[in-house]
């Protein structure tokens, strides 16, 4: 594996400025793609909440309607206290 030197070593090459400067050119491609991606990002998982929350509400409206917990309960209740 070949090291990075710093100062006069490869660095100070002209090789060397051009590989920093491309991969100092990728970097800021990587980031703004990651900074416009962002904004999307947080709308999918405000979208996931929504939906997690939405699911859970009908859930509970089922689960008190149809008395499923204290069913539940009462069903674990005798079974652990014969």
């Amino acid at each position: 594996m070949q090291t990075i030197e710093c100062g006069e070593g490869r660095l100070g090459t002209r090789w060397g400025r051009r590989v920093w400067a491309r991969v100092r050119h990728r970097l800021g491609e990587c980031r703004e793609a990651w900074s416009a991606e962002r904004g999307q990002t947080t709308a999918e998982y405000a979208l996931v909440i929504l939906g997690a929350a939405a699911l859970g509400t009908l859930l509970i409206a089922w689960a008190t309607k149809s008395d499923a917990v204290g069913r539940l309960f009462d069903a674990v209740v005798t079974k652990i206290l014969p």
